[in-house]
Formats: structure tokens, C-alpha cells, sequence
């Protein structure tokens, strides 16, 4: 199953003071390995960005002015989400500054039907605790030392990390028959480093185990 980790970044936290979009990143995931296949932009949101957004990502005006606008770029955004289901750290907030973008050209918005909201997850499997992204990779380990501003791609690909272990899925689902992988090179593949790995007992440790249980089974039931 193919999904979406989305981040936004924008010039103000809310589209009713006129805030728009900067930039945008998606991840693709593929049975929740990332993929080669990324979408990512920066916008010229058509206004100027707040200083608490500034402080926030660091994109200047002047940065932005010479960068696509969303008009340019609907398509080719749309068709990478498309049918696919969208993974978003408060959803709430990238859907409204997208669906306005979206109101804004006169193209339908996108449901929260085929959406997960990992802040959701989090406060649900850990109420009353942290669950910015931030706190979320302290918890489990996943290293966002690059994060010293918020960018969309590098945020993305922690969430991503963050996302499959909040779901509980600690290995990757790799499909041997339609990936040139080798199974032995698993190891060395980056997007695997999250994952805990799966140890194979050895022939040995399967034989002393089927003795143990011969001797424990004659004993419980000679008892």
C-alpha cells in the first residue's frame, strides 16, 4: 500500500489572516518503506511571511518572491497524492492552508477521509504527554539533530520514522519479488535503520528448544 508523509510550511498559522503556503514536501511510502519518489517545493506565497513564521523556517520574502506560485505547481501535486493515503502531523493545519490554496484556484479540496493525523495517534497512545514531533522522536530515538529549523522534507522523513512506530510496525515490509533487493543486504539499506530487526534463532538454538520441550512435556504429564 502506497501512502504520503506531507509537511507544510507556511508564512502564518492561520488562512483567515490571509496566510498562505512556502513550501511543500512529500515522502512516498511503499508497505511503510520510503521511496526514491519525493514532491517537494518552494512557493511565492503572493505576501509577506510573519516573523514568527520567519523564526520558525528562515524563508525570507525575498527568497520566496522568486520561487514558483501554487498555480504552477497544482497538477503535478495533486497527481502525487493521488489515491494515496496521506500520513500529516496536525492535519488540521496543512489541510486548511491546502485546501485553501485549493478554494483559492477553484479545484476541489482534499478529505479528511483518506487522512491520518499522527498527533492524533500520539495523544491517543500517550495522553497527557508531549506529542510534538520534536517530543515524539526523543521517545523513540529517531534523530532530528538536523532539524534546526522547520523544513518540510527533513520533517518529513522524521515523521515518517515517527509514523511506524506509533503504528507499531517495527520492521520493513519489503517485497523481494518485486524489488531488485538481496535479502542479505537488508542491512544496508538507511530507511531500515528504525526498524527493530528480526533475529532467526540458529539450528542449534532450535534443537536444544525442541528438547526442552520433549523433557518439559514427559515431565508434566509423568507428574
Amino acid at each position: 500500500m502506497k501512502e504520503v508523509v506531507l509537511d507544510t510550511e507556511t508564512t502564518g498559522l492561520s488562512v483567515r489572516d490571509g496566510h498562505r503556503i512556502v513550501e511543500i514536501g512529500c515522502i512516498e511510502l511503499d508497505n511503510l518503506v520510503p521511496t526514491k519518489n519525493q514532491f517537494h517545493c518552494y512557493l511565492n506565497p503572493e505576501r509577506k511571511v510573519s516573523e514568527r513564521a520567519l523564526e520558525v523556517h528562515g524563508y525570507t520574502d525575498e527568497f520566496l518572491s522568486t520561487q514558483k506560485k501554487f498555480s504552477d505547481v497544482v497538477d503535478e501535486f495533486l497527481k502525487f497524492i493521488e489515491n494515496k493515503k496521506l500520513i500529516i502531523h496536525n492535519a488540521v493545519f496543512d489541510l486548511s492552508h491546502l485546501n485553501n490554496e485549493l478554494k483559492l484556484l477553484g479545484k476541489k479540496e482534499i478529505k479528511n477521509d483518506n487522512v491520518v493525523d499522527t498527533l492524533i495517534l500520539a495523544r491517543d497512545k500517550f495522553p497527557g504527554s508531549p506529542t510534538s514531533l520534536d517530543a515524539l522522536c526523543k521517545r523513540y530515538r529517531v534523530d532530528n539533530s538536523k532539524r534546526t529549523q522547520h523544513t518540510a522534507l527533513i520533517d518529513c522523513n522524521l515523521l515518517a520514522k515517527v509514523y511506524i512506530n506509533l503504528i507499531d510496525q517495527k520492521e520493513p515490509l519489503f517485497d523481494f519479488k518485486n524489488q531488485n533487493i538481496e535479502k542479505d543486504k537488508i542491512d544496508n539499506i538507511e530507511t531500515s535503520k528504525y526498524y527493530k530487526k528480526v533475529i532467526e534463532p540458529t539450528e542449534d538454538e532450535i534443537k536444544l528448544h525442541k528438547e526442552y520441550l520433549k523433557n518439559s512435556l514427559k515431565r508434566n504429564y509423568f507428574n
